[in-house]
């Protein structure tokens, strides 16, 4: 098989956000000449299917400015430095939607954006709930949409979900919960 790598000849940083670091790289292309590749470095995020102790999974809905929608989405969000995934999925759960996992278990590692972004995103799922406080960020809206399995899957198909990490996510959650 044929040696595809971009070696990188020089990076640039163009633009330094909160956590976005947006770079623009000169790169030595498989066939020797030059090309440009323009990309964001991401510190990683988790995503999290929260089990109800009912089985409903608990979605959320929050208006997602990029895409001017409000979006129905499985809780999810960044890592802080040094972070361990499981302990971050541990956090968002809480400050998301309110509830501590007793039983939390990594299912796969995504990247959701390979186009533009070098973003590692680990999928968990989250059983054995228990009920404590929403402690959402100052910042953030959040409204809470649990559903059953089926008809958050029945949402993916009839286009009322269309997140990438939700959709991933309950397809997991459909495989191994039926």
């Amino acid at each position: 098989m044929k040696d595809l790598t971009e070696k990188t000849r020089n990076s640039k940083r163009v633009f330094k956000g909160l956590f976005l670091d947006v770079r623009k790289d000169e790169v030595i292309l498989p066939d020797g000449h030059i090309g440009t590749r323009e990309w964001i470095n991401h510190p990683g995020a988790v995503c999290c299917i929260p089990v109800l102790k009912n089985g409903k999974i608990c979605l959320i809905q929050q208006y997602r400015y990029s895409v001017r929608k409000h979006m129905i989405e499985l809780p999810a969000g960044k890592l802080d430095i040094g972070e361990k995934p499981k302990d971050c999925a541990k956090r968002e759960l809480e400050e998301e939607i309110g509830y501590k996992a007793n039983n939390i278990k990594l299912l796969t590692v995504m990247y959701p954006a390979v186009g533009f972004a070098n973003e590692k995103m680990y999928l968990f799922i989250a059983k054995e709930l228990k009920k404590t406080k929403i402690n959402l960020d100052q910042d953030e809206f959040i409204q809470l949409v649990p559903k059953k399995l089926e008809e958050a899957i029945q949402m993916i198909w009839d286009g009322h979900i269309s997140d990438a990490k939700t959709i991933i996510g309950l397809l997991w959650a459909e495989r191994i919960l039926r």
